[in-house]
């Protein structure tokens, strides 16, 4: 039975709602006595979290719909100094064409310069374009690698960078100002940009590499999102002609339908891409996510092809920069690898550690030349993109192969002569989807309350010193385990390195068994 106060509440809603879907959605669950999803839906607004908004397509104010995403658009205008530019992107997922146009159409009425991309496009060209276009703010509707039934609304400030605290708040305080939905007012006076903008994104990138050897054949995916073009454009323009695409999973499809979640990390997604590089013998599979902002790479070693982690992809494109004298900070996050630590410190070049996301390395140093995390992002050229930018460190990553290649190595191999000179930095992941998010937050409490004493056989040293963070770091002698609840899904994980002077099947055998010590310390096996 639904309640009195609950039901005056839809009912208010529906009576402001802008989308005739969604107000009969809601219509639907009352009539239907869903006392238990509409409790869910009506909780709480949907809150400001990893740089703006992100969850589930539902109506009501605990999801993405066209009603909380112009009421975000007012928020953000009201906190706004009056005039400016303000550049809104959006991807292919459901819905982001909706709450790309309805944004742009509130941020105009409110007497902002409103422009808006052109097209579906990556989300890096809309970080490029606040910077380019001397906007105030920039807004992609996007998800990013997240399951097909969700969307959301990154929020970038004026100097490229995600938001990051007081201004969430500041923001999430000014939507909760706003006043009824339908009195929002909404202008077509905006502008909708050209393809300038796409072209002078294509045109600085590709520009990042000088002459060399461009005999590669690579495989692309772009796990059913919006990088194809744009990557396949970058990779031509830079000199690279030999770039096969995955045809089932080239043009943007928000249903996601070949992979069980739009993410290259997740077991099987990249299947696809791996009988097609086996079938035309490629060098070198690169995968971007479904907003591009995200770079995976695999390679063939030993007639089978694997996908390299996020720490030696970041630990590979590092050391090519630093091969070629690119002087200023070289960032990485606190459950990255530690290897690039090492690097950094034989070079000569500043290290800065941050917290998990972008929103915080990209504000690592004034002098950041490069950023990675190791779930996939990479910031090769701060000074073009101030975030993750899967498509730059495509073509990067291509350049390294390429010139490997031609001197009869391989990217294998070079990781194999960085664990020589660094000693070998193996790490892995353990990551727990839950559906009760109490799980979570009781593993952390256990953990806290009782870590354990040695992993491997080695005594642990338990740091708890970020907790506003949420973050648990486990140090012994040869490695170290950091655990820490998604920002942006609702997962637990941890985070493993082992650091050794042995093989690569030591470093695993190592990997394995602190696998199975994590798991029983989070009692999530």
């Amino acid at each position: 039975m639904i309640a009195a106060e609950l039901r005056e509440q839809v009912e208010r809603w529906i009576a402001d709602e802008v989308d005739p879907g969604s107000a009969e959605e809601l219509s639907d669950l009352l009539s239907r006595d869903a006392a238990d999803e509409l409790a869910d839906r009506f909780s709480h607004p949907l809150t400001f979290g990893t740089a703006g908004l992100r969850g589930p397509l539902r109506a009501g104010p605990n999801g993405m719909n066209r009603a909380v995403v112009r009421r975000a658009a007012a928020g953000i205008a009201a906190w706004l100094p009056p005039g400016g530019r303000v550049v809104i992107g959006y991807d292919g997922r459901h819905g982001s064409y909706d709450f790309a146009h309805d944004s742009a159409g509130v941020f105009a009425a409110a007497g902002f310069e409103a422009l808006l991309l052109p097209r579906l496009l990556p989300t890096p060209l809309l970080a490029f374009a606040v910077r380019r276009l001397g906007a105030s703010l920039g807004v992609m509707v996007t998800a990013s690698h997240n399951p097909p039934q969700d969307n959301g609304y990154k929020v970038y400030l004026g100097d490229g960078a995600q938001i990051i605290a007081p201004v969430d708040a500041e923001i999430e305080s000014s939507i909760a100002a706003v006043g009824p939905t339908r009195a929002i007012p909404l202008a077509g006076t905006y502008t909708t940009l050209d393809d300038a903008i796409v072209e002078d994104y294509v045109g600085a990138v590709s520009s990042l590499i000088g002459p060399g050897p461009r005999e590669l054949r690579i495989v692309h995916t772009a796990m059913h999102g919006v990088g194809a073009a744009v990557a396949r454009q970058v990779l031509a323009e830079a000199g690279f002609a030999d770039v096969i695409e995955v045809a089932q999973q080239a043009e943007p499809d928000p249903d996601f339908p070949t992979v069980a979640f739009p993410n290259p990390e997740e077991p099987g997604a990249l299947d696809l891409a791996f009988a097609l590089a086996a079938e035309r013998d490629a060098d070198l599979i690169i995968a971007n996510d479904p907003d591009a902002d995200r770079c995976a790479a695999a390679v063939a070693a030993d007639g089978r092809w694997r996908m390299l982690r996020g720490d030696e992809v970041g630990d590979l494109l590092a050391d090519s920069l630093l091969r070629k004298g690119v002087n200023g900070t070289y960032a990485t996050t606190i459950v990255s690898s530690t290897m690039l630590s090492a690097m950094a410190a034989r070079h000569g070049m500043p290290f800065a550690e941050t917290l998990t996301g972008f929103k915080w390395i990209s504000r690592a140093a004034p002098d950041l030349v490069f950023g990675y995390e190791e779930a996939l992002g990479y910031a090769v050229a701060p000074d073009l993109v101030k975030d993750k930018d899967g498509i730059s460190a495509a073509l990067l990553l291509a350049e390294l192969a390429a010139s490997l290649k031609a001197g009869g190595s391989s990217l294998s191999q070079r990781l194999e002569e960085l664990a020589a000179e660094y000693g070998r930095h193996a790490t892995d992941q353990l990551s727990f989807r839950v559906e009760d998010l109490s799980i979570i937050s009781g593993a952390m409490a256990r953990l806290r309350a009782d870590p354990p004493t040695s992993l491997l056989a080695a005594a642990v040293t338990v740091s708890d010193r970020l907790p506003e963070a949420d973050v648990i770091t486990l140090s012994f002698a040869g490695g170290r385990v950091v655990v820490r609840p998604s920002g942006t899904e609702p997962k637990l994980k941890a985070y493993l390195e082992v650091v050794l002077d042995g093989s690569a099947d030591e470093a695993r055998r190592r990997l394995a068994q602190l696998r199975a010590e994590t798991s029983a310390a989070l009692g999530l096996g």
